[in-house]
Parts: structure tokens; sequence; C-alpha cells
């Protein structure tokens, strides 16, 4: 059990646990913002454990990406019994390798390749894919990815432009000639198969 969330997160990492038991009220991180960033590297059944009550709370951390919801008070019959739950539906997991034109990226055993051949990204360009790689075709502007890549990090925007243009390096091309990472003027980043 870990009282901070970043202490949480470097163990959620470390010991690639059968399920987490979240916390929202954590004192140094948001718990939604723990979420994301699990979310991010690892599909482990995620079960949130709150005060916060409300449908609209519950609804906007199931689509973050939690599996399940508890709200306090609550009795220890009923902690066991959600994570038997989605240990249960955790079973027969779908495939978490995703794939957009020949990119293929794996997020749980973190690699990536580009028609067939590994691709050696840094931490945050790995990061970076990973999340455009979730939303094929979606632009994405760059202070969400700022915030949902970065965020334990205090940096300004331009730190994205600088990743997208080591990753678009990675992945052999330019700006002026996009394959993958299209860049829409005055709006984000998209990435999408190549048309070619």
């Amino acid at each position: 059990m870990c009282e901070r969330a970043l202490d949480g997160l470097r163990d959620a990492a470390a010991w690639n646990p059968d399920v987490v038991v979240l916390d929202l009220g954590l004192p140094d991180l948001d718990g939604a913002t723990v979420l994301r960033n699990i979310r991010l590297v690892s599909s482990v059944p995620i079960v949130v454990a709150t005060a916060r009550e409300g449908e609209s709370e519950m609804i906007r951390l199931l689509r973050a990406g939690a599996d399940d919801y508890v709200v306090k008070p609550y009795s220890a019959e009923q902690i066991e019994a959600r994570i038997a739950a989605v240990l249960r539906r955790g079973n027969a997991p779908a495939s978490s390798v995703l794939t957009v034109g020949g990119l293929t990226l794996d997020p749980d055993g973190r690699s990536a390749s580009l028609d067939g051949e590994p691709l050696q990204l840094s931490r945050l360009e790995f990061d970076l894919l990973a999340y455009l790689m979730q939303r094929p075709g979606k632009v994405v502007n760059r202070r969400q990815l700022l915030a949902d890549v970065w965020p334990l990090e205090s940096r300004s925007v331009e730190t994205v432009d600088v990743h997208v243009t080591w990753l678009r390096r990675k992945l052999g091309e330019r700006a002026a000639s996009p394959r993958y990472l299209h860049t829409v003027r005055g709006v984000g980043i998209q990435l999408s198969a190549p048309k070619d």
C-alpha cells in the first residue's frame, strides 16, 4: 500500500500488479492524473475508491480507464467482490497491441516497430507515440498532449514540438513530407496511416 501517488506509480511500474485500488484523495497528486498515467503504460485492472459521489464523476473516471468504482464508506467484502469481478473479466484480455498502418506498439511490453523494424524510442517518445496511436485520426492539441503525456513535469508547449520532431525523425519522416504525424496548423497533431 502506498500513501503517495508518486510511490504508487513507481510500484505499479516495478511490480506489475494484478490489480490497483486507487484512492482519488492522494496528498501529492490528483488520483485522476494517476489513473491517466497508469493507462499510458499498462492495462492493469483499476478499481477507484473514493468519497466523491456523483454520476458525472463516475462516468469521467470510467471513460479515463477505471474498470470499477466504489464510494466510501465501503465494506471489506464489497471491495473484495469488486476486485474479484475485475480480475474475472481480465482473465481473457483483449490484445492491447496498437497498430496504425505499418506502426505497431505494445504498451505492456514497452516496444514499438515500424514496418517490422524495432524503433529505439526514449520514454517520452514512446509515451507520446502511444498516446497518439490510441487516438488514430484525431487531432490532439499541444496543451492536451502536455497535460496528458507530461503530467508530472512543468514544461512549455514547445517541449511537445521538440519531441514530435524527434519522433518524426525516428519514423523516417519530416514535417514537410509527413507519413504518420501530421501537423494541423493552429490546432494540433494527428497520427494517421499513410495513404500510399
